[in-house]
């Protein structure tokens, strides 16, 4: 059987399925705490990313060659960029940008250096599979989002080592990003990393977010509170209907 790893990006979100694990044992690596076990019926192994793209790459370098992982799926919070994109709304990535990737004149801005390329996609198939785990999961709500109906939308999302706190902030990455042809979704700290070990390593790569603000100056209060109420409730349920999903279960 295929063993998952699980990457949440908060200790709130990675709790809930701890708990819901069979057989948990922990396994410590790199000053990080890895749970293997079973989730309804799949192997898998939960990590926290920890904050920031050198962690989070630290992490999936360890998933993959201390754990033999063969598919990597991220759960956590971002910060809505996208027109259409509110908070509550889930966002499941199609590729990742480094938005804070700048090596001109070397390299043309965003190009990640000697990979010819600005960002790296999500595997198709297992997205595809998260996504549909998304809307079975927001069929049968089990978040107060006192709103509106959250929405589930697919597209990039941009990386940094910056928490976005400000509207000036995200405009301007906004259209840095428009200018170079990329429409992003959403802003967060991790996955872009993820996305380019997967990549170096071929495993398949999927990530959902949960929109938690609007990146802008109301972000630490909403986004506090999201950790809190939200995003830990929808990772577990997202995370429940994907393990139904996934082949063997």
């Amino acid at each position: 059987m295929a063993t998952t790893a699980i990457l949440s990006a908060l200790a709130q979100e990675q709790q809930g399925l701890i708990e819901q694990l069979h057989g948990a044992r922990r396994v410590q690596r790199a000053g990080r705490d890895y749970w293997q076990g079973h989730l309804r019926g799949q192997s898998v192994v939960l990590a926290l990313s920890r904050i920031g793209k050198v962690a989070a790459a630290t992490t999936t370098t360890t998933l993959i060659e201390a754990f033999a992982v063969q598919r990597v799926v991220f759960t956590g919070v971002a910060g809505g960029l996208g027109d259409d994109v509110h908070v509550g709304d889930l966002v499941v990535a199609t590729g990742f940008v480094q938005h804070d990737m700048d090596a001109s004149p070397l390299f043309p801005r965003f190009e990640i250096p000697l990979y010819g390329r600005a960002g790296f996609g999500c595997d198709a198939d297992l997205s595809a599979l998260l996504a549909e785990a998304c809307r079975i999961s927001l069929a049968s709500p089990r978040v107060d989002v006192p709103v509106r109906a959250p929405r589930l939308h697919q597209g990039l999302i941009a990386s940094g080592d910056q928490f976005v706190s400000t509207a000036r902030s995200a405009a301007l990455i906004r259209s840095a990003l428009r200018g170079a042809g990329m429409e992003p979704l959403a802003l967060e700290m991790e996955g872009a990393a993820v996305a380019q070990v997967c990549h170096d390593y071929g495993i398949p790569f999927a990530a959902v977010r949960t929109i938690s603000d609007r990146s802008d100056e109301d972000s630490p209060t909403d986004f506090q509170h999201f950790v809190t109420h939200v995003a830990s409730q929808h990772a577990r349920a997202i995370i429940g209907q994907l393990m139904h999903l996934l082949p063997g279960a």
